[in-house]
């Protein structure tokens, strides 16, 4: 797929819809697979091109409707990407990302994405940031809420001992957040710029994957969306522990049965971070916290189609977040 840069009409402030200026977007793995056809939506019939992504973003909000009560022109924001239908079981229990029939900004038909100099979204997934974060920081609210689940899920907490496998975004993130809830955090990965950029944000305990041996952890983070890492991690769990799995593969993985029975471990999925958007805020201005080192770039639009084709990827750098300025 080829892209473009494209004018379209102005989002209108209508009915509870909030119209954002938007600073800054992060691209992501999700962005890529849009990019490239492989999003599995597509071939559900969720999807169809064209499509504009950009589900990780922070701006500041223009203009709003007239149903609109909680944030006010000026006010910096940014939004949950799962909007559910608002009145079935999931949406009433604060599980929206499950709806049946949820939109998703920038990934579902339906809700244009944040790769533009202003988006409108539904008043229900805004989320007010600090004045004092930046907009660099603020993207990175939607990727820290999903570690942030996935470090609940692993039920990491004080004194534990946490395996986080995965030098990524999801993966340094989740690191850092179990890290700060003053858990002891072993970093594990393959890719070598990687594992140096955990050391500059301050990991003593960061291993080549293949170099783990026989060490137990109380819980394992699976933040690589490798099939075949969530059975690895297994075996570094002790009885009793917790799997929770953040990555999402692209073909299926096995995990052996068995061993989750035999050792009472827990084995949790981690669909999207939106009931810990607000707490991934605070954390994210947290001493011992600091996602700048994780930041490639920041580009502009017109360079965005080059660096999906390239996977996502910058040369010369191993920092895994690409960031764009739309308005830059």
């Amino acid at each position: 797929m080829s892209g473009s840069v494209r004018d379209v009409p102005e989002p209108k402030a209508t009915g509870s819809r909030v119209v954002v200026d938007v600073e800054t977007v992060g691209l992501c793995g999700t962005d890529v697979e849009l990019f490239a056809g492989t999003m599995p939506y597509f071939r559900q019939g969720l999807l169809t091109y064209p499509v504009r992504p950009g589900h990780e973003w922070a701006g500041t909000v223009r203009e709003i409707g007239p149903e609109v009560t909680s944030v006010q022109p000026g006010d910096r924001v940014t939004a949950d990407t799962f909007v559910g239908c608002g009145a079935c079981e999931l949406c009433r229990t604060r599980r929206h990302h499950l709806c049946a029939v949820h939109d998703e900004i920038g990934v579902r038909d339906g809700l244009p994405g944040a790769l533009a100099e202003r988006i409108a979204v539904p008043e229900v997934a805004v989320h007010k940031l600090p004045p004092s974060m930046s907009a660099a920081v603020g993207a990175f609210i939607e990727p820290g809420s999903c570690a942030l689940r996935g470090v609940r899920a692993a039920r990491v907490g004080d004194g534990a001992a946490v395996l986080v496998w995965g030098t990524g975004t999801l993966g340094l993130l989740a690191a850092q957040f179990a890290r700060a809830l003053g858990a002891s955090v072993c970093v594990a990965g393959v890719v070598a710029g990687q594992l140096e950029l955990a050391k500059r944000l301050g990991f003593e305990d960061v291993v080549r994957a293949d170099d783990l041996g026989g060490r137990q952890f109380d819980s394992a983070i699976d933040a690589t969306g490798a099939p075949t890492v969530p059975e690895q991690a297994l075996h570094h769990i002790s009885p009793g522990g917790v799997l929770a799995l953040l990555g999402v593969a692209p073909e299926p993985g096995v995990l052996e049965v068995n061993r989750l029975v035999l050792n009472d471990i827990t084995a949790v999925g981690v669909l999207g971070g939106s009931a810990c958007i607000d707490d991934a805020i605070a954390l994210l201005q947290s001493d011992g916290v600091d996602v700048y080192p994780m930041i490639a770039t920041t580009v502009g639009l017109e360079r965005v189609a080059g660096i999906l084709r390239n996977g996502g990827k910058v040369p010369g750098t191993s920092a895994p977040k690409v960031q764009v300025a739309p308005s830059g």
